[in-house]
């Protein structure tokens, strides 16, 4: 308690500075993972890529990334066997900060595709473990993570699977495709809207202080999705069949259609990406501001402070202005060749797994989700189409980065504390 005191102000200087770098490894490493498709498919620009993951990045974050928080500040570690020493839960959320930070950094450097969230969830089990005991990590929630990390990939990859063969099914291998591209586009594109919506509307908004049942949200769910999906229809009618275009290749005046939803899709990406990967940046500083401000209480619950879910959602738009350029080639270009519309498929598949993880407060890996959705369109194409040696060396980035986050927490907690006990 004693050390709190002294040095409380110290201790959230540091968590601000380290949350903010967390942060900015989220916005350079993962945001490339929410735009790559889209980027990959040539469906929007770079530039464009970056001002939607913007807007919709801080938008998630902010409005919709308070569930996952709760997990990632109390959900791992059992807070009643650090009420006796609250300045080792201080170190230790300090440490992960800093170590999965620090490990972004260097996977972004080489342009591995790796989980923000493998990185904070094993840099907190790996100090709690070794720091603390083995008794103060709640293992059968980390069992349910881990479990998770399985999951949402297959389930994006089954989602993807089956939005792409309907694709194909509705669209691609009928006599007119162009037009009933024109025809059915339009409920996809209300499906995107319905699905972000109502993740937002039932889980996201209690912090802003707007309580809705089920109903409500289904409602107002609806409405939104209608006026999201009259937006895609005006934009619709300005695209006319080139027939030139279309000699040289069969579908591109249908892949122009779905340019047009993959706007949608972007957006609808980098909202779920923020809301629920804020979280790993965000619930370790919660934690230790929750502990400075009570004066070395380990409490079971705690506000969520607003200017912190805004320090998060600051950080990843700066991460990714600085250095998201990276990733993105590699998720977009380099795993399956991407056209419009099986970019569509990934991108939809891998939202609504995370959008929906999000709301039940579940912290999976949107790299994960992404990369199991991108592989579920390539597979609906033939196992031809993947690129396996750029899948193995994801895969082999992915093994690597729970353990890699746990030795560098465990280091840097002993070192913080050395410093101050």
């Amino acid at each position: 308690m004693e050390i709190i005191a002294q040095h409380g102000e110290v201790f959230i200087i540091l968590a601000c500075v380290f949350g903010f770098f967390m942060a900015w490894g989220v916005g350079a490493n993962d945001v490339a993972n929410a735009m790559g498709t889209s980027v990959g498919s040539r469906s929007i620009t770079l530039k464009q890529a970056i001002v939607i993951a913007i807007l919709f990045e801080f938008a998630g974050a902010y409005l919709a990334g308070g569930a996952v928080t709760a997990t990632i500040r109390k959900g791992i570690i059992d807070p009643a066997i650090l009420s006796g020493s609250p300045d080792l839960l201080v170190y230790g959320m300090l440490a992960s900060l800093l170590a999965a930070g620090l490990w972004l950094l260097v996977a972004t450097h080489y342009g591995w595709p790796v989980s923000t969230t493998h990185s904070i969830v094993g840099a907190i089990v790996g100090f709690a473990a070794v720091g603390i005991s083995v008794d103060a990590v709640h293992w059968s929630k980390v069992g349910t993570i881990v479990a998770s990390w399985v999951v949402s990939p297959v389930t994006a990859g089954v989602i993807g699977f089956a939005l792409f063969r309907s694709v194909q099914t509705l669209i691609l291998d009928t006599e007119d495709p162009f037009r009933n591209a024109k025809r059915y586009v339009p409920f996809y594109i209300f499906l995107v809207g319905f699905i972000v919506a109502m993740v937002t509307f039932t889980k996201g908004l209690k912090h802003i202080g707007l309580h809705l049942n089920w109903g409500q949200s289904a409602l107002i769910s609806v409405v939104v999705a209608l006026g999201v999906m009259a937006l895609g229809v005006l934009m619709l009618r300005r695209i006319k069949q080139d027939p030139a275009a279309d000699r040289e290749y069969h579908f591109s005046s249908v892949e122009k259609v779905f340019g047009i939803l993959m706007l949608f899709t972007a957006c609808a990406m980098a909202f779920a990406h923020g809301s629920n990967d804020v979280a790993n940046a965000v619930g370790p500083l919660a934690a230790v501001v929750g502990v400075v401000a009570s004066g070395g209480e380990v409490a079971q619950k705690t506000a969520m402070p607003t200017w912190i879910l805004l320090l998060g959602g600051g950080g990843i738009v700066v991460g990714l202005l600085m250095y998201g350029h990276k990733v993105i080639a590699t998720v977009g270009t380099n795993i399956t060749e991407l056209t419009p519309s099986r970019g569509f498929a990934a991108t939809l598949a891998a939202a609504s797994t995370v959008v929906v993880a999000s709301g039940t407060g579940l912290p999976i890996s949107t790299t994960h989700t992404l990369v199991g959705a991108v592989l579920g369109v390539g597979i609906a194409r033939g196992m031809a189409a993947l690129n396996l040696r750029v899948v193995g060396t994801i895969f082999i980035s992915w093994l690597v980065t729970l353990p890699a986050g746990a030795l560098l927490a465990i280091m840097f907690f002993f070192m913080l504390k050395g410093i101050f006990a």
